[in-house]
């Protein structure tokens, strides 16, 4: 296996565009809507959850053997332990940290006042205005990862951004994470499913990166869900101890309906998954101390008359926030979800719900957000328009959250007040000709004009443009650079595991 002293440096012919910030060094404050009583009631039912009710290991005898050695309570596979103890243990993971990517200058900080934005994980189906609604497949994921490679506001490639349902299960991993290495030079994530898939993701990270490299820094990341309520079952355990035990990052995010996986006061499942994802941590940190650990927060509230998850709601939308505060205060990153919505295509619905989601997810400081594009229907669907619709959005996000408002002198224009008479306008100012290419956010998709040139230009709506982008996008990709025997040495990896590996479909 090549031992590389660091990742291959890569400069791609792709527009400056694309080469925009890689991740969001935020100026605004953060939203903080909880007072101090408050985030004490929170906290201790936190530690209540956490000392007199327990999370369950399930299905993992080396998880149990570890917290039984370091003195927790453990009866069957319940783990209960003192609450100030799981707290000094979540405070060995970093606040902060960094994953390298491929090219240098694609790498993202994670935590702290930064954020990163990801697309959908996880949706079996993808839709498009020519394809309609289909199971995803290995062209289609390829080329969800060259749009997301072509996105400048999507800094993370994630990494299931579709299921490609055409591949056996058993070995379709494998060529996801070449396609993200080679597609694509941002970060991305690896596979968790099973324990030998973890381990085939840090292999051929450490082929890019070289295990010396991966020693001192994270270059791959795991994401996992806690099985809620109160269940850590063994991929969780298992994707640790292969993540973690390398120095490589690990996000855990229990995911609550709340009302079903949690009770159905919001209050009950913050503080249900705050618990969920700190006994987690310190088991991250017993496994190895100083691994990176991002907390993950996935709370939903549902239809009680169908049991349907509803998004943009009142509720999850304070989910985030108070989430927010709590992971601060126990100083760890936090993980979001982003433009979520239960609309099945690209409307008014999809519109509104992924709105008010992102919006709370951005003000609440959610240092990593994955689903910040892409998502449909509930998340079992990526859409091509909708990936690139809403990073059309998070562009505005992203300045919004960057530059605040800036009050140089420079933005006070005292020139341009000498230079225009009263009644006058500003247009042909020397400040206006200084900044006119930058004073202004200007999305792709949006449509601005009279209707006269609308209907001149065919009357498309949001939907008809987002289409022209992103085959646009796709007919204008060049994959970046590659060190050169890179791809083969990766190629040959996968070629090995996928021969040894059996088909399996599930």
């Amino acid at each position: 296996m090549a031992r590389r002293a660091r990742a291959s440096r890569t400069r791609g012919s792709a527009s400056a565009q694309d080469q925009a910030s890689p991740y969001i060094r935020r100026a605004l404050p953060f939203f903080d809507p909880l007072d101090d009583e408050q985030l004490a009631r929170l906290e201790e039912q936190v530690d209540w959850i956490l000392q007199e009710v327990g999370i369950a290991f399930r299905d993992d005898p080396e998880a149990i053997a570890l917290w039984k050695r370091e003195g927790a309570r453990v009866e069957d596979d319940i783990v209960r332990a003192p609450a100030d103890w799981i707290r000094q243990l979540c405070a060995k993971a970093p606040t902060r940290f960094t994953q390298l990517a491929r090219n240098p200058e694609r790498s993202v900080v994670i935590g702290g006042e930064n954020q990163v934005f990801a697309p959908i994980y996880g949706a079996p189906f993808v839709r498009d205005l020519e394809g309609g609604r289909r199971y995803g497949d290995m062209a289609a994921f390829r080329d969800l990862v060259r749009l997301t490679y072509r996105l400048p506001a999507l800094h993370h490639g994630g990494f299931v951004t579709c299921e490609p349902c055409d591949v056996p299960v058993s070995k379709r991993h494998l060529d996801m994470l070449l396609a993200h290495m080679t597609l694509s030079d941002k970060p991305h994530l690896g596979a968790i499913t099973e324990m030998s898939r973890a381990q085939d993701s840090v292999d051929m990270a450490e082929i890019v990166f070289g295990a010396e490299v991966m020693e001192e820094n994270c270059v791959i990341l795991g994401n996992v869900n806690t099985n809620s309520p109160l269940l850590v079952d063994k991929v969780v355990t298992e994707a640790i101890r292969v993540y973690c035990a390398r120095n490589q990052g690990i996000i855990v995010v229990p995911f609550i309906l709340t009302g079903a996986m949690g009770p159905v006061s919001t209050a009950a499942s913050v503080a249900q998954a705050m618990a969920e994802a700190m006994m987690v941590c310190a088991y991250a940190q017993l496994v190895r101390p100083g691994a990176p650990f991002v907390l993950g927060n996935f709370l939903s509230s549902m239809s009680l008359k169908s049991g349907a998850p509803t998004f943009g709601m009142p509720e999850p939308v304070m989910s985030n926030y108070a989430i927010g505060q709590l992971a601060r205060r126990a100083g760890l990153p936090l993980r979001c979800g982003g433009s979520l919505t239960a609309s099945k295509i690209e409307d008014a619905q999809a519109a509104y719900e992924s709105a008010d989601s992102m919006h709370s997810t951005m003000l609440a400081g959610a240092n990593y957000v994955l689903h910040a594009a892409g998502w449909l229907e509930g998340g079992l669907c990526t859409g091509f328009e909708k990936l690139v619709m809403d990073a059309d959005r998070l562009g505005g996000y992203q300045k919004l959250l960057s530059q605040g408002l800036d009050c140089s002198s420079e933005a006070f224009a005292r020139d341009a007040y000498g230079e225009v008479a009263p009644g006058g306008h500003f247009l042909g100012s020397a400040h206006t000709m200084r900044n006119y290419q930058t004073a202004f956010y200007e999305p792709k998709l949006s449509d601005s004009e009279n209707v006269e040139s609308w209907e001149e230009t065919g009357s498309l709506d949001m939907r008809a443009r987002a289409h022209a982008r992103w085959t646009k996008l796709l007919q204008d990709y060049e994959a970046p650079p590659i060190e050169p025997g890179l791809q083969e040495e990766l190629e040959a990896f996968v070629a090995r595991r996928k021969e040894a590996l059996p088909d399996a479909w599930y």
